[in-house]
């Protein structure tokens, strides 16, 4: 979930404040300022939840968002059904499990962002200002949902929802950018499950179109350029257009300046450089790119927490990085990496997880 969609539901502005640290502060005073007054309570505590939400942007501690939770809870119950801010308040409790949940992978998490974002979106019927955002949040959720348990009808449901949020952002609104990412998202996912070739062209299509209402300076170019990458890498492996796969790599490498160390998309940056480079191995034979591969996949596994959704698959990666030098090199500690790579992937994964018969 975006930034921005946070920012829309909660509509407040803390460009005011030179730190998201000072904003905290700032309302963190207010609360006990206003909180013998009813009609302000809910304000307040809604401004520290969105204060808590951006200082976890800025320093990445889930006990931000944690707090922010409770306090959001608060929120509801400030604002029974039929208050006109019920529906910012449930998105942005939906938005707050959801980070939680990527964080510490806590299927309760997932599950509780879907069913609020379902409660939110019947609050946005059509022609609901806020409708565009809800069907997108619910849409995003229902993706990582199906990314946990495979079950298409998540999927499929996640791609309509999408499809009609973009109908509600057209050429020129602020949210269409978005809007395009996912459904990329969506329909490579479906691609990779499916194999209809239809899904990724279209991807590689809307992936364009999304980089290009992202210049150079916006703050989601990065995403952008990673997305596309992605798409394309996927049609050289359909199609083996070499310039496919090199448009990809210099695409990734662009996504990699703009997020250093720190920024929260410089592990997914590197692990998607590292799988390029690794392919045109397979292609090119050139042993520079698998020595890269190996020291970006390297940084990747070192950058993620031991909890994250992602650790399996990157320790699988940096697995087949490390068995395609043992076949060049021969040196028997990268055989012995091999294993216990794979070793800690499986002691992650349970049968049902997509990945644990590959590992």
């Amino acid at each position: 979930m975006d930034l921005w969609s946070l920012q829309l539901v909660g509509s407040i502005v803390l460009s005011s404040y030179n730190r998201f640290e000072a904003g905290e502060s700032y309302k963190r005073a207010s609360l006990e300022s206003y909180l013998a007054e009813p009609n302000g309570r809910a304000v307040v505590f809604f401004k520290l939840a969105v204060a808590l939400y951006n200082r976890f942007l800025e320093g990445g501690r889930i006990d931000d968002v944690s707090e922010a939770i409770a306090l959001l809870y608060n929120v509801l119950e400030l604002r029974p059904l039929g208050h006109r801010g019920r529906a910012s308040s449930l998105r942005s409790l939906a938005v707050c499990f959801s980070i939680r949940y990527a964080s510490e992978g806590v299927v309760a998490d997932l599950e509780e962002a879907v069913l609020l974002g379902r409660e939110a979106l019947r609050l946005c019927p059509p022609g609901h200002p806020h409708r565009g955002v809800s069907l997108n949040n619910l849409a995003c959720d229902l993706r990582r949902r199906f990314q946990k348990h495979a079950l298409t009808h998540d999927l499929e449901e996640a791609i309509n929802l999408h499809r009609a949020a973009l109908e509600l952002r057209p050429s020129g609104h602020r949210g269409r950018a978005s809007s395009l990412r996912s459904l990329v998202i969506c329909l490579s996912i479906r691609y990779d499950n499916e194999g209809a070739v239809a899904d990724l062209e279209e991807a590689v299509l809307l992936g364009r179109v999304a980089l290009k209402l992202c210049p150079p300076g916006h703050p989601h170019r990065g995403v952008s350029l990673n997305n596309l990458a992605c798409g394309l890498r996927r049609r050289f492996q359909k199609h083996a257009l070499m310039h496919d796969l090199e448009e990809a790599i210099n695409l990734h490498r662009a996504a990699l300046e703009l997020r250093p160390s720190g920024h929260r998309g410089r592990a997914s940056s590197l692990r998607a450089l590292a799988v390029c480079l690794s392919i045109r191995y397979d292609n090119e034979r050139v042993v520079a790119d698998l020595e890269e591969a190996v020291t970006l996949i390297r940084a990747t596994l070192e950058s993620i927490p031991p909890k994250h959704l992602i650790r399996a698959s990157v320790l699988h990666d940096f697995a087949l990085c490390l068995a395609k030098r043992f076949h060049q090199q021969h040196t028997t500690a990268d055989l012995n990496k091999v294993i216990a790579l794979e070793q800690e992937a499986l002691q992650l994964l349970t049968p049902r997880d997509p990945g644990y018969h590959v590992s």
